[in-house]
This record gives structure tokens, C-alpha cells and sequence, in this order.
């Protein structure tokens, strides 16, 4: 016990004189005392500390930033998520809380071991099925299992929210996540046992006209291998020029699988309007380059390739014949 908490004799005698007098309540002190007790259940303890937690808690508010832009782009409405809460509990309290019947993706997440959920809510599921559809993103007035046409639509969209999660955990760990398969009852996802402790992440999701929560129940056992890895000093420990080499490279990578819209210029010709009016299939326009020239091939504006029109296995193609040095200045920051 420090020396702050120890009285002294003369503090003793005082104590005792105001107990005697009445002048302080022993129920009181006591009622004081229990309240400031907290209770802990040692069948469930906390696996994580706060800091873990926090780290986690940015990890999925990421997660939550990536997935609003996806989904925004997919379903071409406004979608809004949320981290709500992140907690600690048992698998089989999280399984008690979710609705009958439900969405649940069991999953893995390589190189970790065993499988976690990710639930969504049949209002934010059956919503966005209906945008997919050409609807304005209603959910269904009565719950019911979804038919094989919305389960392999359902797959995909469940693939668009682990899609999101190598990027989120990247300053923690390379994840691969893969689906396994789709369940609707959450009593046959028996994952872990009953009494495992499990981090739940809950989201609160926006999208159209439907609102609803979205779960991720990680089991403690699969993130065991990492959880000292889970702290602030290890999310801010790469520096940043390995992050930035990092970006770059993925940058890179994204630019190369980007679609680029080429287009031929066969020739040009100058036509006045009339003529132009009253051209008709069969008419011959007289163009400014011979058969055997070469045609400019653009992207954009500028010119980058130039080739030979020709034919392959029946379709128009053509074949880049050499390719067109931009000097500095001339290309167009449109």
C-alpha cells in the first residue's frame, strides 16, 4: 500500500470520534464503496486491451471509407457507413443477437487460421439486391430466405465488402479473404465453440431508402497471432517512404488495368453542311490519306501509335506499326 493511503494516528482517533458522533454514515461508505466496484465475469474476460481495440477501430472505420466508395460506384446511390461500436463478446451471445433468417458470409481470411462471419442485415441486403435490379433500393416488407438467383447475387456483393479488406488491415498484416459460402440461419455457423470469446465490429449502413447494421464476428483465436501486432505504434510504424513506395506501386498498378478508349483516324475530309445532310449509304467521301497510308491511332487527343487497318479472323483490327514520341509540352492535361 503507498504511504498516501496509510493514516496516521491522529487521523485514526478522528475517524473513530465521527463515527461515534454520527457525523459520518457507515451505510453510506459502503454503498459508496460498492459503486465504485466493477464487475467482472471471469467466464468471458476481455481478450483485447483498449489501445487494441482502437486499432481496430481504425482499421474499420477505413474499411467503412473504402466500402462507401465501392459500393456508391456499384449500385450508383447514396451509401453511408458507419463504425457503431466494436465489442467483446461470446459466440454464442452474437449469435443470439442476429435475426432469423439472415445474410452471413462464413469466410477465411489467409494467412490467418479458422474463419470468421460477415453479416448483413436482410434490410441492407434485400436494398441493395433491389438497386442491383433497377429498383430504388427498398428492403422487403417480410422477412423470408433469399431464392438461388439472390444468393449468386449476394455472393458478389459479399465479395465487394472483403474486397475492401486487404487495403484496411494493410499496415498490419497482407490478408487474402475468401469466401466460403452463404448461410441464412445463424445456428448453422458453429464456427467456434459456443463459449469462445469473439471481437464483433458493428456498422450502421445507409443505403437508398434503407437503413440497417452490418456485422464482422472475428473469433479471438484467429486474430491471437497477431494481437500484439495491434497497436498504435505498430499502424504507424512503417515510414513513410515505405508507405509511399508502397502506394506507388499499387498506384501502378491500378493505372495499368485502367480502360483507355483508342480511336483510328482513317483520314479527314472537309464537307459543307448540305452535303453532309444528304449523304446516304453507298456514297463515297473522298479522305485526305491513300489506302496504303498508315492511320493514326489517338487516345484522347493526342497521337500515340500509328498503324496498318486490315482484318483478323473475320473482325476490322490493326496493327500498331510504330509508336509516336510525345515531346515535352504537347501532351494534354485534359
Amino acid at each position: 500500500m503507498a504511504d498516501a493511503d496509510v493514516l496516521d494516528q491522529e487521523e485514526i482517533d478522528s475517524l473513530l470520534s465521527a463515527l461515534d458522533s454520527g457525523d459520518v454514515d457507515v451505510d453510506e461508505m459502503k454503498e459508496e464503496e460498492e459503486d465504485a466496484v466493477k464487475e467482472y465475469d471471469f467466464r468471458r474476460p476481455d481478450k483485447l486491451s483498449k489501445e487494441q481495440m482502437r486499432t481496430l477501430q481504425m482499421i474499420h472505420e477505413n474499411m467503412m471509407r473504402l466500402l462507401t466508395t465501392t459500393l456508391s460506384t456499384k449500385l450508383r446511390t447514396v451509401v453511408d457507413f458507419e463504425v457503431a461500436s466494436i465489442e467483446q463478446l461470446s459466440y454464442e451471445e452474437f449469435t443470439r443477437s442476429l435475426p432469423e433468417p439472415t445474410i452471413i458470409g462464413i469466410s477465411e481470411l489467409d494467412p490467418l487460421s479458422g474463419q470468421f462471419l460477415l453479416e448483413i442485415n436482410p434490410d441492407i441486403g434485400f436494398a441493395i439486391i433491389d438497386r442491383l435490379f433497377g429498383g430504388f433500393g427498398r428492403p422487403i416488407e417480410e422477412g423470408r430466405s433469399f431464392t438461388d438467383i439472390e444468393e449468386t447475387v449476394l455472393k458478389k456483393v459479399l465479395n465487394w465488402f472483403l474486397s475492401t479488406m486487404p487495403e484496411a488491415w494493410e499496415n498490419i498484416l497482407d490478408l487474402n479473404p475468401r469466401l466460403r459460402e452463404l448461410e441464412s440461419n445463424p445456428q448453422f455457423t458453429q464456427i467456434v465453440p459456443s463459449n469462445d470469446m469473439t471481437i464483433i465490429i458493428t456498422f450502421s449502413a445507409r443505403i437508398g431508402e434503407s437503413e440497417g447494421l452490418i456485422n464482422i464476428c472475428l473469433p479471438y483465436i484467429m486474430l491471437e497471432p497477431i494481437v500484439p501486432q495491434l497497436s498504435a505504434q505498430q499502424w504507424f510504424a512503417s515510414s513513410r517512404e515505405e508507405q509511399t513506395a508502397r502506394h506507388l506501386d499499387k498506384l501502378k498498378k491500378r493505372v495499368r488495368k485502367a480502360p483507355l478508349e483508342l480511336q483510328v483516324e482513317l483520314g479527314s475530309t472537309e464537307l459543307t453542311v448540305s452535303d453532309l445532310l444528304y449523304l446516304e449509304k453507298g456514297d463515297v467521301v473522298r479522305m485526305d490519306k491513300i489506302t496504303d497510308e498508315m492511320a493514326d491511332v489517338r487516345i484522347g487527343s493526342n497521337i500515340k501509335y500509328r498503324g496498318i487497318i486490315g482484318t483478323r479472323h473475320k473482325h476490322k483490327a490493326l496493327k500498331i506499326m510504330e509508336v509516336v514520341e510525345q515531346e515535352e509540352g504537347d501532351v494534354d492535361d485534359e
